[in-house]
């Protein structure tokens, strides 16, 4: 008789809570995962986008919308809550969200000697607050879960840039990785890093992407790596930089 290889097990369903996920990367690791059978909460400060991206997916049961900024302690709190409640656990969380402010795409000078710092407290809070707030929420559902904790940074966080604020801020998010890691694998709990380079997502809606930016689906597919991860296993950093990119 010979023998056949056994159809490998469907994965366990897990519950994902991504931040700033209405479009971009956000947008298409929930639809990663979404077809991938788990189910996941995304938030967005704009509610019509949220529900535009809802309506687009068609996946009411599996996935949860919530109205909340990544910046808040509030309603991050909250969005957690909301989502455990939903779906009765919580197994990682993407802190996702950021930005970077217009001035950033001058094409003359530098953000520091000649941007407009009434720009800067928004992305400064949504690019290092907002982890750490997810941090703080997320942390005792996943150590009951044994679950996982993604920081999107970004390779400006390990590449410096003459007078670039967003590069300082994702540098800000390079450390609270490793210092959440510390502290989070005492607990169980397993913490990630990706760090993509350029990127085609909506972040160039001041400018244009290079030509070589790569599309956004290997950073999703990254999230989809790190959650993937067996048991015991943690998976640490992950840099994507598109072929083209020399920095």
């Amino acid at each position: 008789m010979t023998a056949t290889a056994a159809t490998p097990s469907p994965p366990e369903a897990k519950t994902v809570l991504i931040t700033g996920a209405s479009s971009g990367i956000g947008a298409l690791t929930a639809r990663l995962l979404l077809d991938r059978g788990h189910r996941v909460a995304v938030t967005g400060r704009d509610p019509r986008k949220l529900d535009s991206f809802a309506m687009a997916t068609g996946r009411p049961k599996h996935l949860m919308t919530l109205v909340a900024d990544a910046a808040d302690w509030d309603e991050t709190q909250q969005a957690v809550t909301r989502t455990v409640d939903r779906f009765g656990r919580l197994d990682a969380a993407v802190a996702n969200a950021g930005f970077t402010s217009a001035d950033h795409f001058r094409t003359t000078g530098t953000a520091i000697s000649d941007g407009d710092p009434a720009l800067w407290p928004s992305m400064v809070l949504t690019n290092v607050l907002g982890p750490a707030l997810l941090a703080r929420a997320a942390l005792p559902h996943l150590q009951e879960s044994r679950g996982r904790l993604v920081l999107i940074g970004s390779v400006a966080g390990l590449k410096n840039a003459p007078g670039n604020l967003y590069s300082a801020t994702k540098w800000a998010v390079t450390g609270l990785a490793e210092n959440l890691r510390m502290h989070a694998t005492t607990v169980g709990v397993g913490v990630t890093l990706i760090a993509p380079g350029m990127t085609d997502t909506p972040f160039w809606d001041n400018g244009a992407p290079p030509p070589f930016a790569m599309p956004a689906e290997p950073v999703a597919e990254a999230v989809g790596i790190a959650l993937d991860q067996p048991s015991g296993v943690d998976l640490n950093t992950l840099t994507l930089r598109p072929i083209g990119q020399p920095i």
